[in-house]
């Protein structure tokens, strides 16, 4: 995918009207903000267009209305916020049509350096649809357009793609930039050893990143439950683990495209297994690979956390999408918790792909450890499949 995107210090900005398509898809409690990661990572675009004079318009989604307004879902709450961490009133248009009344007079009414925030984007069903009428809408607002949301950068809708259309200059802002320096970089032209780790349930969701990885890194570890349906291809005994039976001929395929390759593949060597898919079923370690009738696979042993542990702790450069078993159940997440610490420890640059794994860095106290974490689980991960992302590809060439 090519990265040499303009980026909103390639272009004169002040005075001027910028939409900014920013990534406030935040989980709320009541009106609380449970979780600030995204509004901290808004912040440094967001700040540079005021500090350069321009009038910044900001967009987002919020949860899944569905095409309809629920107040539920409103961005009143993270407008007052945003206030409060810029020390500036963001003006919110509360217009349940988006782009109403209430949002060309904020517009009408700005000066430079000030800050508008749209209602939730996808109140209006044409956002995901990506039609013309609803992009012309957003656009109509704006004389530049800003992508600063690398999570909806897979998704081709009206506020992402669509705007591009009717506005010219289409750039990107810091957060993409990063996203792209980090993810792009680390997969073009990694420091070696190249070390990724992929966790998570299922084989079917990590096809295409399984396979393209395989073209790359040095050491492909895999963990979780879609380890499960790698170790029933070997012939092992995996008791009532989750096997996807219809992926089995492919990581038969995938284990021989590693042997082809030179990459080495890690696979649990024992597990910590239970006799219930429940946070309550006693954790039993089993000696070896195999998984006795009556028990499923529910984290990694001690044994593979030590082996995981010491090939990310010869890495140059990690990857780690996906936890390494039940993170939610404390008995479970001990494998997830020894890679956490592992890349903590490691002097390598560690890029955590959003999603499962982000959330468990952040909540073990990890996160400053790391080198990057991604605020794009569903678009890290396309980004590790080789995809192009049409958020990204919609926007101007250097």
């Amino acid at each position: 995918m090519k990265l040499n995107k303009k980026t909103i210090e390639d272009i004169q900005v002040c005075g001027r009207k910028v939409l900014v398509r920013c990534d406030f898809n935040v989980p709320l409690k009541g009106e609380q903000i449970t979780d600030e990661n995204r509004l901290v990572g808004a912040l440094p675009t967001i700040k540079y267009l005021m500090e350069k004079g321009a009038k910044v318009i900001l967009c987002s989604h919020l949860g899944k209305p569905k095409g309809e307004p629920k107040p539920e879902l409103s961005l009143a709450p993270v407008a007052k916020r945003l206030s409060e961490m810029l020390g500036k009133e963001v003006v919110f248009a509360a217009d349940d049509n988006v782009v109403g009344e209430n949002a060309r007079t904020a517009v009408l009414n700005m000066k430079n350096g000030d800050v508008v925030l749209l209602q939730n984007t996808r109140y209006r069903k044409e956002e995901t649809k990506n039609e013309k009428n609803y992009s012309k809408e957003l656009a109509s607002l704006a004389e530049v357009f800003v992508n600063d949301a690398f999570g909806t950068a897979h998704r081709a809708h009206c506020s992402t793609v669509g705007v591009t259309d009717f506005i010219e200059e289409s750039v990107c802002g810091y957060l993409i930039q990063k996203e792209l320096k980090f993810l792009g970089d680390s997969i073009e032209n990694p420091k070696r050893p190249f070390v990724a780790i992929l966790g998570g349930a299922k084989v079917s969701d990590k096809i295409n990143v399984i396979n393209n990885l395989l073209d790359k890194v040095d050491t492909l570890i895999i963990g979780g439950g879609m380890a499960y349906t790698f170790l029933k291809a070997m012939g092992h005994n995996v008791g009532k683990s989750l096997v996807e039976a219809e992926k089995l001929d492919y990581a038969l395929e995938m284990i021989k495209k590693a042997e082809e390759k030179g990459v080495n593949l890690l696979l649990p060597v024992d597990h910590v297994v239970g006799a219930e898919f429940s946070a309550e079923t006693e954790p039993v370690i089993t000696e070896g690979k195999d998984i006795e009738e009556g028990f499923m696979g529910l984290d990694i042993g001690p044994k593979t956390a030590k082996l995981y542990g010491d090939a990310i702790s010869s890495a140059k450069t990690v990857i780690w999408n996906g936890p390494m078993g039940v993170f939610e159940f404390a008995n479970f997440a001990k494998g997830t918790v020894s890679v956490a610490e592992a890349l903590a420890l490691s002097e390598a640059l560690t890029i955590i792909g959003g999603g499962d794994s982000a959330a468990a860095v952040n909540q073990l106290g990890f996160g400053d450890k790391m080198t990057h974490i991604s605020t794009g689980g569903g678009a890290s991960l396309e980004f590790l499949e080789g995809k192009e992302l049409p958020g990204i590809v919609a926007l101007n060439e250097k």
